[in-house]
């Protein structure tokens, strides 16, 4: 496929463009910043006009069979709460009509694990946590997921073709983060936050693959974590300690995540394969 990817010039984004070519696939990268290089066209994301053009075809060439929609201020606290809801949710809103407008049926966007209600400052409803209750956004930053995942779920009802998926990634991680980890373990309450989760940014490219590979007209969530905890306490020791009184919704094991991906594994095929217990 050719395939745009927004904001191919972050964290995650720089793993799945990479990720995409591996598996064969022609990608542009739409960023505000990158180096200048074949596949990256300087683009803001906030500019309707830029936006649609762009996905039409850059310099004669072809437009695009699918978008993966990455780019955004990343998380709360890196910019005012009006410049993050302004510039996220115009981005997205370009992003999707745009690809509407030129005729993109398939299109993968990042949405957030902020949506299960992080920071836990609040209990869960119960553990593992999967896409089954209401969003409960605590921060400017996930008001704007819940709004974008809504404009999504909207689009859909208008076209009978277009395929939407929402992958609520968790906190994205590469190998150069691993180091920490061990602290975490020394001091599980600094993960208390997001019931100690965490995607490698590859298995993070595998889920948008993935994705991409069995859209179904229609907007579908998923939760997209890697299948173990930052921390090296048990699960079900972690929740009896920090989550006393929240419901465990089956026998947990090990160190596996509390953040459930069996949705994910089902629907899409998604199987971690990294993570910060493996050889990198």
């Amino acid at each position: 496929m050719r395939i745009a990817v927004t904001g191919g010039s972050g964290k995650l984004g720089t793993t799945v463009v990479s990720s995409l070519r591996a598996a064969g696939h022609d990608v542009t990268n739409f960023d505000r910043t990158g180096q200048r290089s074949p596949g990256f066209v300087q683009t803001d994301l906030t500019d309707y006009g830029q936006v649609v053009d762009a996905l039409h075809g850059v310099d004669r060439a072809p437009g695009f069979d699918a978008v993966v929609h990455l780019g955004a201020i990343p998380a709360s606290a890196l910019a005012p709460d009006s410049a993050t809801f302004h510039n996220n949710m115009a981005a997205t809103y370009n992003v999707l009509q745009g690809a509407i407008r030129a005729g993109i049926r398939r299109i993968v966007m990042a949405s957030s694990e902020t949506l299960l209600g992080i920071p836990f400052d609040i209990d869960p409803p119960y553990a593992p946590l999967d896409e089954e209750y209401p969003s409960r956004p605590e921060s400017t930053y996930a008001i704007v997921k819940h709004l974008e995942e809504e404009l999504a779920r909207k689009l859909v009802r208008w076209d009978a073709e277009l395929s939407i998926t929402g992958l609520r990634f968790s906190n994205v991680m590469t190998p150069d983060d691993y180091a920490q980890f061990p602290d975490y373990s020394k001091n599980p309450s600094s993960r208390r936050w997001n019931l100690w989760g965490y995607i490698d940014a590859r298995d993070g490219a595998q889920a948008v693959l993935r994705a991409l590979e069995t859209a179904k007209p229609g907007f579908e969530t998923y939760v997209i974590a890697n299948a173990d905890t930052v921390v090296d306490t048990p699960s079900a020791e972690l929740m009896a300690t920090f989550f006393p009184d929240v419901e465990l919704t089956r026998e947990l094991t090990g160190n596996e995540t509390l953040l459930s991906i069996e949705k994910a594994r089902r629907e899409l095929g998604y199987e971690p394969k990294f993570g910060w217990r493996q050889t990198p």
